[in-house]
């Protein structure tokens, strides 16, 4: 195993990830311009679910994205989004790499994948982002803020993408889904989650915004400027949509209303002052700015929303935990954090 100087861990791809390698140099280097085929390929290690390597060739640095093997969801890993919006979004404010190329033949790699160019830069996955200085980290979750501010000032119609999802009621619909996903999957009552679930149903704020959304923003999806605090490039784009945008904002805000003690993602009880993290409503303030609007309105609506959606996935890991279908041994102990989410939401709905 190796580490890159941005934090990123390299190694020797298993066996279930592995790729005929000369197949697809031989197709890079048809499909590339100034692709030269002398190269090395590493598979990045961590919790990526769409399988990520990085190929070092004498002409540049790739990174090659594809779809897991075996039988997978309909809607699951879809890479070829992923490359969709990630080229959609080239030339605008939001810094994403460059794409090269997607490939739809699964007889190159086994599965559909596409190559974008490698961004350097420092990926921060711990909270307290180690390593950083106070003033780096307010920085950072400025520049945060502003991209994702940025995001979603992106005219979806005239980047190409008026069919890449549903505009409206994104939040009703998914609602309905994991509630359905929770209900088919819940191992136990948890009053909790159905009370959560009533509030949601219920306090809908109905304003129909309608944006480009990441589905997964966080510091852990973003790569950092080696030198200086500014975000180079957004990743991860497998959950993104056409939906509302403060959906994005409440998730990305989600681990300032959660107890740093009970959480490894939450933000409360930690010497924010002290590391250097701005407050929720000064990062609001930022998002606003960078996003053109006057104010942001019922945030604790879509914070409580995105803890609901979270709480609802983490059921599922339960339910498959017990039923020994789980691919991580800690699923059921993951799992059981279910509930406790759910409360917190609870708790931040009846103040609202």
């Amino acid at each position: 195993m190796t580490t890159l100087s941005d934090n990123r861990e390299l190694g020797v791809p298993a066996d279930v990830h592995r790729v005929n390698e000369a197949v697809l140099v031989a197709y890079l280097k048809e499909h590339i311009a100034g692709f030269e085929g002398d190269c090395t390929i590493h598979q990045f290690l961590g919790g990526q679910s769409n399988p990520t390597y990085l190929i070092e060739d004498t002409s540049g640095t790739y990174v090659l994205r594809k779809k897991p093997p075996g039988t997978l969801l309909p809607s699951a890993h879809a890479v070829d989004r992923e490359f969709r919006v990630i080229s959609a979004l080239a030339g605008s404010n939001v810094p994403v790499p460059q794409t090269r190329i997607l490939c739809e033949d699964e007889t190159v790699v086994g599965q559909v994948f596409y190559v974008m160019d490698y961004v350097p830069g420092r990926v921060l996955t711990e909270r307290e982002m180690p390593g950083c200085t106070p003033s780096e980290r307010t920085a950072m979750f400025h520049s945060m803020a502003s991209v994702l501010g940025a995001l979603h000032s992106v005219d979806y119609l005239k980047v190409g993408l008026d069919d890449f999802g549903r505009p409206s009621k994104y939040v009703a619909r998914q609602v309905a889904r994991w509630s359905q996903q929770y209900q088919a999957s819940k191992v136990e009552d948890c009053e909790a989650m159905d009370s959560v679930i009533d509030w949601l149903t219920h306090n809908d704020p109905g304003d129909e915004q309608v944006a480009i959304v990441h589905g997964d923003y966080r510091p852990g999806n973003v790569i950092f400027h080696n030198e200086n605090p500014d975000v180079v490039a957004v990743l991860d784009w497998e959950l993104s949509t056409i939906g509302h945008p403060l959906a994005d904002l409440g998730y990305f805000l989600m681990p300032y209303r959660l107890d740093a003690a009970a959480s490894p993602w939450g933000l409360q009880g930690l010497d924010l002052d002290g590391l250097g993290i701005p407050p929720e409503a000064t990062v609001v303030d930022t998002y606003a700015s960078a996003s053109r609007r006057d104010s942001v309105e019922s945030i604790d609506y879509y914070i409580v929303f995105s803890m609901f959606r979270l709480a609802a996935i983490l059921a599922g890991v339960l339910r498959r935990g017990i039923d020994g279908n789980a691919s991580d041994p800690r699923a059921i102990e993951r799992g059981r954090t279910y509930s406790q989410l759910a409360t917190v939401a609870l708790g931040i709905a009846r103040k609202s």
